[in-house]
């Protein structure tokens, strides 16, 4: 199967967002007098949009309430969170290798485009990227994927790499190859469920399959 473009998501799949996230919901559930949670119980949730996270962490439909600790957890994120990322093991070597075949990639996160953008570049991987799509307000990423169709900034052969069930959903809606990895935080039964073309357990073996296809 030949893609002429690889979108790859950016927590959990080339980065891990753990700590900063970790500190920066304990950081905004301690500002509204929630007790804090473990790393555990917030890991699980690392994925969807913010706004989904904290209303389920916080357990209410408020829209304003969630709202206002969303916006208390940017406040850290934004200033201290997102430099507390970290590239997983062997991400570097696959986008250079892949960047070397003259594959073009693009990037498509919940994140919001500016943080994203400078996560990227803090890990100088920014330049492997044709595009990086991220909301500047509340959109889910099967929107993103298509609003990137409809500029014709993808192809419908193009195929989205995520590590959760969000991801592969989102392509699915738009028609779009999928391929999961279980190196981020989706299980594989859940990544299973979505029935993707490809599941990789490790960067090299998705370097592997897409420079021998």
């Amino acid at each position: 199967m030949h893609f002429d473009t690889l979108i790859f998501d950016l927590d959990g799949t080339l980065s891990d967002p753990k700590l900063g996230v970790v500190r920066s919901i304990n950081f905004a559930l301690s500002s509204f007098d929630y007790p804090p949670l473990s790393e555990q119980e917030i890991t699980r949730h690392i994925g969807p949009p913010l706004e989904e996270t904290i209303q389920q962490i916080i357990g209410s439909d408020d829209g304003y309430r969630v709202d206002e600790v969303v916006e208390k957890y940017r406040e850290r994120y934004f200033e201290i969170g997102y430099t507390e990322n970290k590239l997983y093991p062997h991400i570097l070597e696959m986008l250079s290798n892949l960047a070397e075949r003259n594959i073009r990639m693009g990037v498509c996160t919940s994140k919001f485009q500016s943080i994203a953008e400078k996560i990227l570049e803090k890990f100088t991987v920014r330049q492997y990227f044709e595009f990086v799509s991220g909301p500047t307000k509340k959109m889910v990423k099967a929107k993103q994927l298509e609003k990137l169709l409809a500029k014709n900034i993808i192809s419908d052969n193009a195929i989205m790499i995520g590590d959760r069930a969000i991801d592969l959903i989102a392509a699915k809606s738009n028609g779009l190859a999928k391929a999961a990895v279980l190196w981020g935080y989706g299980d594989e039964k859940e990544l299973l469920a979505e029935e993707p073309e490809f599941l990789f357990a490790d960067p090299p073996q998705l370097t592997a399959q897409f420079i021998g296809a």
